[in-house]
């Protein structure tokens, strides 16, 4: 008898700055009042590798049935932005393998076909920007089944701060979810998060915020190691087994040495000299952007909605503490949407003791209630900006638009159609990312991510640094004297303070390029040169192929959701994942016996190209660090990077560093703040009301 049982494990996707005070975690998931059996998570463990400008995430499971039934399993995860699932194995009768990549509907036919012919299978689909879903079938009656995913994504560095998350907490917004399944997140017997960085510039501390023991080594200059196990959280846990709890995101931070030029940095795969070969480049500007002095128009846009219930009373405080901050050549206005919008302040008001206590008494007096009308809210939000005044919205909320207007053209036509810039902080699961990104881009503000293991006071600072100071703007990236194509993105709006610009890209021929940066700083042109040299050559990072297709695919995307549905668009999409191994919208993972692969004529195109990056990491990982700067010759920029040290007040680097160079084994933890609640990030939402800048032509 085969019956369904559910398996799930959530990670951190998406909410815009108040976090859910709901606290749960990774787990196996089963229907409430079902009356199916649990499975068991036996293992799980994680490697981790930063190297050469981008993260390589492997995790592999052992899941536990310790029933007499046979059981079907479904594996659900958010991955991290910008991360792009490459390889996945499922271990059949003891040897793993490696998923193919075919057009959805065509994957979900054929694990259906097989599971109904009794033999094993598992599907790997993409539920729009929420999840991947794994269905493993068989999980045969007290038995394991095996599993292991590999995820990668390009490296975040901010202000010479480095930011890597492996998420497990779930937000808790999806209240439907939440209420038809029971979770177990709990691992029996082995846990491990072991964590490898190899960098081309040396680097002065590692630590992870959230995880007081944890095991650091410096290695060398350039080279660290981090760990957790088990036993690192039995006191914690507060019983004497040998179990974890997968309740809280693992985030790791690392500072580099201050005072590192700007720089270039090229990475490339050609696997022969008669072949395409792709590219990944990365600027790191110098420190050009002065401070701005500006007076601006604050527009706060708030969820009153009902899932804000429980968290209204300290956004209202945080807001109260923000309002504090505005100088008297600032004006405020206040808009609150749930079913629909409210002009709380009936237009914008001066900054003066007696406007800020009477809109705090009004919102003091608001309850909370009804759906999530996003649209109405910021619609609202941008009636009656002033153009010749520098105007940003601040957008309050912990979900999902689902009243009203939901579709995404309609959001970013919005918000193109006027002269503002949206900031937006994304938390916690469930938040549709994609939306709120793009309506940040194309409004030239930004959307950061914040967890909840994450340094808010780090994040405070660095947020504050790109507030108080201009932004290279209508940027142009020219390479010429190598043919070079397919870059993305093709458009590069704005670059803030402490931001590297990372482009993709094909060329087909060796040779020098020249490659020139223009942008615009505070209204006037500045153009940066230098010369890269392309090998003819290169078999070190076979992976950056899939992360050019994976940055194609998001452009893609984009478009489709701007202009709406497009069958070439979509057929470009579907293309591009099969031919490089990605789970998109369109395509879909799939894993059978190998003599069913040959019967189906599906190509092993992608166990070819997994078996390459595998081989290429093991190779990388036996040689030195490399080194990956190529203008030192003709460097691009002339000053150094901007520091988090330099930015105001202290950073994420220099307020929470667990390290100064030591070589042995280091405490995971230092200075730094605990859990973030609501009021804490509106407290970032205070510091950033500081002099702020014009978007069209004082920057």
């Amino acid at each position: 008898m085969m019956k369904t049982i559910t398996l799930i494990k959530l990670m951190c996707v998406a909410v815009p700055l108040v976090i859910s005070s709901i606290a749960n975690g990774a787990g196996l998931m089963t229907p409430v009042n079902s009356g199916l059996p649990d499975l068991e998570i036996r293992e799980h463990h994680v490697n981790v590798t930063i190297e050469d400008g981008y993260v390589t995430t492997s995790i592999e499971q052992v899941f536990h049935n310790p029933h007499q039934l046979e059981l079907e399993a479904l594996y659900s995860f958010p991955v991290p932005e910008s991360a792009s699932v490459g390889e996945f194995m499922y271990w059949i009768n003891g040897q793993a393998v490696i998923a193919e990549v075919v057009e959805k509907q065509k994957a979900r036919e054929i694990y259906n076909n097989e599971k109904s012919a009794g033999r094993s299978t598992a599907l790997v689909e993409k539920d729009e920007y929420k999840t991947f879903d794994i269905n493993v079938y068989p999980v045969k009656a007290q038995s394991d089944v095996k599993i292991r995913l590999v995820y990668i994504q390009p490296a975040h560095i901010d202000t010479d701060i480095g930011r890597y998350v492996y998420p497990l907490e779930d937000g808790g917004v999806d209240e439907e979810k939440n209420a038809f399944w029971s979770r177990n997140e709990v691992v029996t017997e082995k846990f491990s998060f072991d964590l490898h960085f190899r960098s081309s510039y040396p680097i002065d501390a590692l630590r992870l915020p959230k995880h007081p023991n944890a095991t650091i080594q410096q290695l060398s200059p350039n080279e660290w190691s981090a760990s957790l196990v088990n036993q690192a959280n039995l006191e914690e846990a507060g019983n004497t087994q040998n179990v974890i709890t997968l309740s809280q995101d693992i985030v790791v931070y690392w500072r580099h040495k201050e005072g590192l030029p700007g720089s270039v940095d090229l990475v490339t795969y050609k696997p022969e000299a008669n072949q395409r070969g792709t590219f990944m480049l990365t600027l790191t500007p110098g420190d050009d952007l002065g401070k701005v002095t500006t007076g601006s128009d604050w527009i706060f846009v708030l969820d009153i909605s009902g899932s804000m219930s429980g968290k209204y009373a300290t956004l209202v405080e945080g807001v109260r503490q923000g309002l504090e901050k505005l100088r008297q050549q600032d004006r405020f206005k206040v808009v609150l949407f749930n079913n629909g919008s409210v002009d709380l302040t009936s237009g914008f008001l001066t900054v003066s003791q007696a406007n800020v206590a009477n809109v705090l008494q009004q919102l003091d007096n608001y309850k909370v209630g009804g759906g999530t009308n996003l649209y109405a809210g910021l619609q609202k939000g941008l009636t009656g900006i002033d153009a010749d005044r520098p105007a940003g919205i601040i957008l309050v909320t912990d979900g999902v638009a689902n009243v009203g207007q939901t579709e995404k053209k309609t959001f970013l036509k919005l918000l193109n159609d006027h002269d503002v810039r949206l900031f937006t902080f994304i938390m916690g699961n469930s938040a549709n990312r994609p939306l709120l990104k793009e309506m940040a881009d194309v409004s030239n503000g930004f959307a950061m991510s914040v967890s909840n293991a994450d340094d808010i006071v780090g994040h405070i600072m660095l947020a504050t640094s790109k507030l108080t100071h201009q932004a290279f703007r209508d940027i142009d990236l020219d390479i010429d004297g190598v043919k070079v194509k397919n870059i993305t993105p093709e458009k590069i709006s704005s670059l803030y303070r402490g931001e590297q610009l990372t482009v993709f890209g094909h060329y087909w021929k060796p040779g020098t390029a020249n490659v020139v940066l223009t942008a615009k700083i505070g209204g006037n042109e500045k153009t940066y040169r230098t010369t890269v040299n392309f090998p003819d050559v290169s078999h070190r990072n076979p992976e950056i192929e899939r992360l050019w297709a994976f940055a194609s695919i998001e452009h893609l995307q984009s478009q489709l959701d701007y202009y709406g549905a497009d069958k070439d668009t979509e057929q470009a999409i579907a293309d591009i994942a099969v031919e490089y191994g990605l789970v998109t919208d369109y395509t879909s993972m799939i894993v059978v016996e190998e003599a069913v692969f040959q019967s189906l004529n599906i190509d092993r195109n992608n166990q070819r190209r997994v078996e390459t990056e595998q081989k290429a990491r093991e190779e990388r990982s036996a040689q030195p660090v490399t080194n990956n700067r190529v203008d030192t010759q003709q460097p691009m920029f002339k000053k150094s990077h901007p520091s988090a040290s330099h930015s105001s007040g202290n950073s994420s680097g220099n307020s929470s560093s667990s390290s100064s160079g030591s070589s042995s084994g280091n405490n995971g933890g230092g200075g730094g703040a605990g859990a973030v609640n609501p009021l804490w990030v509106l407290l970032l939402l205070s510091l950033m009301l500081l002099p702020n800048m014009r978007k069209r032509i004082q920057d």
